[in-house]
């Protein structure tokens, strides 16, 4: 596995890494994320079964993720435009926290670790912002590749 940075030149600029070269395969990544509530405003949202005056708060958050994986070259401005296969974003209710995870696929030259990454983040996002009225004091994060598979080497934590 090469140890430097893909994205950066000799000279110092930086490029889209040239993916010409590399071999389509099936390519897999989920990354996860959270956000976690004071205890009194997860209360609150899983009484009313986590809907809002803005809606479905897990319906919505998904939504989002997946549209924040669609859009990940948009974001990023060094990320290759890839066809999506597979986009699934789950959201599970635990004690103050809402465990986030994005599964995205796609066969091609190029992984998909960075639209899982925006996917979890977008969903964490767009739950704060929902959730914003009742509590600034919510946490979002960690947020991390869980799992990579497909390219030169798979990857699980």
């Amino acid at each position: 596995m090469s140890k430097e940075l893909t994205h950066i030149e000799e000279s110092g600029g930086v490029r889209m890494v040239d993916v010409s070269d590399k071999a389509v395969t099936e390519r897999k990544a989920v990354a996860v994320s959270s956000v976690t509530f004071p205890s009194d405003v997860f209360a609150i949202l899983k009484e009313g079964d986590f809907q809002t005056k803005k809606g479905s708060l897990i319906q919505t958050a998904i939504i989002a993720g997946i549209s924040g994986v669609k859009r990940t070259s948009e974001l990023i401005p060094l990320c290759h435009n890839i066809i999506i296969e597979k986009a699934d974003v789950s959201i599970v209710a635990e004690e103050n926290v809402l465990n986030i995870s994005c599964e995205v696929k796609t066969t091609g030259k190029t992984g998909v670790e960075m639209e899982a990454l925006t996917g979890a983040s977008l969903a964490a996002l767009c739950i704060y912002d929902m959730c914003k009225a009742l509590s600034q004091q919510m946490t979002i994060g960690p947020t991390y590749l869980q799992e990579k598979t497909g390219g030169k080497s798979d990857y699980r934590k």
